[in-house]
C-alpha cells in the first residue's frame, strides 16, 4: 500500500493548484510535474519532460498520476468557501456575484485576492481541499492495486 508524507502531499497539491499534473515514481519517491495538455496545449515540452513522459508511458505501473480537480469541483469549493468562511456580508455577496459571471473562477480570484484577510484564508482553504483531493486519488490508487 502506497502512502505519501505530508510534505509530498503538499508539494503535489501545490502543483495541482497551479494547473499541472503530477506523477509520483513509486520506487524512487520522486515527484514530476508537467503541464496538463488541456490547459497548456501550446506548451512545448523540454527534452527532459519528453524523456519523463516516455518513461511513464513505457512503465506506467511505476508511477501514480495525480490530476487537478475538475472546474465544477473547484467552483463548488469556491461556493463553500464564500458560504462558510466569509463572515462579511458585502464580501460574501461580491464572491457570489463573481461566481455567477462567465469566467467565474477568474472573477472569484480577483475578488478574493483584493482582500488581504480573505486571500490568505482562501489559499489555506484551497490547499486543505487539494490535500484531501490528493489523498482521495492516493486511496483510489491503493484500492486499484489490491
Amino acid at each position: 500500500m502506497l502512502s505519501l508524507t505530508n510534505p509530498e502531499k503538499q508539494k503535489i497539491a501545490g502543483y495541482l493548484i497551479k494547473g499541472l499534473i503530477c506523477f509520483y515514481e513509486i520506487k524512487t519517491k520522486k515527484i514530476y510535474s508537467l503541464p496538463d495538455d488541456e490547459d497548456h496545449f501550446s506548451y512545448d515540452l523540454t527534452p527532459e519532460e519528453e524523456d519523463i513522459l516516455d518513461e511513464i508511458e513505457d512503465n506506467p505501473d511505476n508511477y501514480v498520476e495525480f490530476v487537478k480537480m475538475e472546474p465544477y469541483h473547484e467552483s463548488l469549493i469556491m461556493e463553500e468557501f464564500a458560504d462558510r468562511q466569509v463572515k462579511e456580508r458585502s464580501m460574501q455577496e461580491d464572491l457570489f456575484n463573481a461566481l455567477a459571471k462567465p469566467k467565474a473562477t477568474s472573477s472569484f480570484r480577483v475578488v478574493v485576492e483584493s482582500s488581504q484577510q480573505y486571500k490568505a484564508k482562501w489559499n489555506e482553504y484551497l490547499l486543505s481541499k487539494y490535500l484531501d483531493w490528493v489523498q482521495e486519488q492516493l486511496d483510489s490508487h491503493n484500492i486499484m492495486e489490491n
